[in-house]
């Protein structure tokens, strides 16, 4: 496995600055943040460490080479937005820069790619599985085509009032993501697995690893922790920051020696990237890169330091 973190907690950085800092501290590699250039709407949104609007063989070669220089590979390229929202304009805008991602990574050889597949936050799952079937069987295709896997994370999107109730993002469930895989059968189209997703919704995410061990294509290291105390107070149907905060690996209620055994029974050899969005380390950039100093010393004890070649 190599041992990484998504780049959308250093936003202020250019993405030289990433590769440096990821090398400094010892990274393998780095999922790079893909989105438009535009002001973010929500929180770890909007950043953009590669634009992939007018995406060239110069843009390609000027990464190849900083992934030369620091040594820090990349481990895919990262743009989460919902192409499934009832706004049509906002829809297909986030399903043809989902395209030009693929193209990108497909560019770059990079072939991984990381998104939402989106939902109708106002509609069960049944009523938005038509047009999640419209949306994604020729992204699919395209992904197929250009040889670029597809990572969907299973964040449910949930967490404010405008992605009630529903939430922001099918993919989110066991029970979802068979009949996903059923109707849309593709070795290109897999996860993003995120355990700390699957804490605050109530479920045990060590047997869906070993059951989709095939589709796991990108994993994302974050930590949650529930406060059982408010939890019986407000109960699940609560927005879920009522009740659980994330935090660092290690500081919260995923049991990570469990996650990376199952990991490896499961064969994975790919990359495990810090996603941090613990609000107590947002202060500075001084304190976001100490975040992602400290989750690099705790998760090397589950991930060996790779010797490089001479």
């Amino acid at each position: 496995m190599q041992l990484g973190f998504v780049s959308a907690i250093l936003p202020d950085q250019t993405v030289e600055q990433v590769f440096e800092f990821a090398a400094d501290t010892g990274f393998d590699c780095v999922e790079l943040m893909c989105w438009p250039v535009s002001k973010a709407e929500r929180r770890y949104a909007g950043v953009t460490h590669v634009d992939v609007m007018d995406f060239k063989a110069a843009d390609v070669h000027r990464l190849q080479r900083l992934v030369s220089q620091y040594g820090v590979e990349i481990s895919g390229l990262g743009y989460y937005p919902n192409p499934l929202t009832p706004n049509e304009d906002e829809a297909h805008q986030s399903v043809k820069h989902i395209q030009r991602v693929i193209s990108a990574a497909a560019l770059l050889g990079v072939n991984r790619m990381n998104t939402f597949v989106g939902r109708d936050w106002t509609k069960s799952v049944d009523d938005n599985w038509p047009q999640f079937l419209k949306t994604w069987r020729p992204l699919v295709m395209y992904a197929e085509e250009q040889q670029v896997k597809i990572g969907i994370e299973n964040c449910p999107m949930s967490f404010s009032r405008d992605e009630w109730p529903g939430g922001k993002n099918l993919a989110t469930t066991p029970a979802i993501w068979r009949r996903m895989y059923h109707d849309l059968p593709s070795e290109f189209f897999g996860l993003n697995f995120d355990p700390s997703h699957f804490i605050w919704q109530m479920m045990d995410y060590l047997p869906a690893m070993r059951e989709f061990k095939h589709k796991l294509f990108h994993v994302h290291a974050k930590d949650v922790r529930l406060d059982h105390q408010r939890l019986n107070q407000v109960g699940i149907m609560a927005h879920p920051a009522e009740y659980h905060t994330p935090k660092l690996p290690g500081m919260g209620d995923v049991n990570w020696g469990q996650f990376f055994s199952t990991l490896t029974d499961c064969g994975y050899t790919g990359p495990v990237c810090v996603e941090v969005e613990d609000r107590a380390y947002e202060g500075s950039l001084e304190a976001r890169q100490a975040s992602l100093q400290q989750s690099y010393t705790y998760l090397r004890n589950f991930v060996p330091k790779r010797s490089r070649p001479r």
